[in-house]
Order: structure tokens, then sequence, then C-alpha cells
């Protein structure tokens, strides 16, 4: 958690702010070892995630879910359309809260190399996943979800800036 202070001097943790994207081309979804980063082993490392991460400091929901998925597999992704919000407070191996944004893209390009939090890149079939005990965190519940969306398409939430919804209607 982050620890701030607010204009009357009150104190608290905050939570960070994830993306992940459940990248699709093929039928196939694009899922990440976890491996270490700056040295370090990351948590979970080892274990198949989604593409994400976390936000930068004044960055939209949709720059930085492109970003986290560019930087970490090297694709560029179009065709965002929101799955879920996780707000668990208690998601396995973390230590601390994320509030999570997942999102269901769709692989466009190859432009790039993963960077070195991803030790292996694999596209897998979505009835052809590893193990749930070999995906990190609580990712396998997204990938769940998505599994019974393709079977039995059900309304996604609305998300991003208002103005991409009433452009064109200002008078």
């Amino acid at each position: 958690m982050i620890s701030c202070s607010f204009e009357n001097g009150s104190a608290a943790q905050l939570r960070h702010v994830c993306v992940n994207a459940i990248v699709v081309k093929d039928n196939q979804v694009l899922l990440g070892k976890r491996a270490t980063f700056k040295g370090k082993k990351i948590l979970e490392a080892g274990k198949w995630g989604l593409i994400g991460g976390f936000f930068e400091r004044d960055e939209y929901l949709e720059d930085a879910l492109r970003r986290e998925v560019m930087e970490e597999s090297g694709w560029e992704i179009d065709h965002l359309r929101l799955l879920r919000i996780n707000d668990n407070p208690m998601r396995p191996m973390e230590d601390r809260q994320n509030v999570d944004m997942i999102f269901i893209t769709e692989a466009k390009k190859k432009k790039g190399s993963p960077d070195e939090e991803i030790s292996n890149l694999r596209w897998f079939r979505i009835d052809e996943l590893p193990p749930k005990e070999m995906i990190a965190f609580d990712h396998w519940e997204h990938l769940f979800l998505y599994q019974k969306y393709l079977k039995n398409p059900f309304p996604l939430p609305t998300w991003g800036s208002i103005d991409r919804y009433i452009s064109g209607y200002a008078s």
C-alpha cells in the first residue's frame, strides 16, 4: 500500500491501481511467465500470468494498458473491452491490496520484445491453459470468466472518459 496524508492531515493507506490484459489472437490467449525484475524474484515468479502492471502517474487507463502490454510482451493491442474490476482485498500472494482492471484485447502487431519481468511468452488455447496452481495470483479467475463470456456473451461494463461517449452530442 501507499502511505500518504490528506489536506486535513489525516493519514491513509492507498491501493495500487493495476491493469491486466487477456490478449487474444487466433482463438488463443497470451500469457507471460513471471521472472525476476532488477535482480529480484518478483511475486509468483515461475508462474504464468496475464500481461499487465501498475499505472504510472498522470496516465489514462487505456494508455497504461497499452504501455504495459507493449513493455511485457512487445505486442500492440486493439479492441479493448473491460471484462471486470477486481477489488478483492484478500487476493492471494499479494503483499499489498491492488485494484485491478482486466481487459479483453486483440493482438494487433508484434513490435518489440518482452522486458525483464517476463521470462517466457506463450499462446494458449483457452481450453488448454496451464493448471490453476501454475497461474499467478487470481488470474485464473479472469481466464475462467473469459471462458464463460465466450460460451455465453454477457454485457461488458462501460469504461473510459465520458468524452468518448458524448462526442458529437454536445451542443
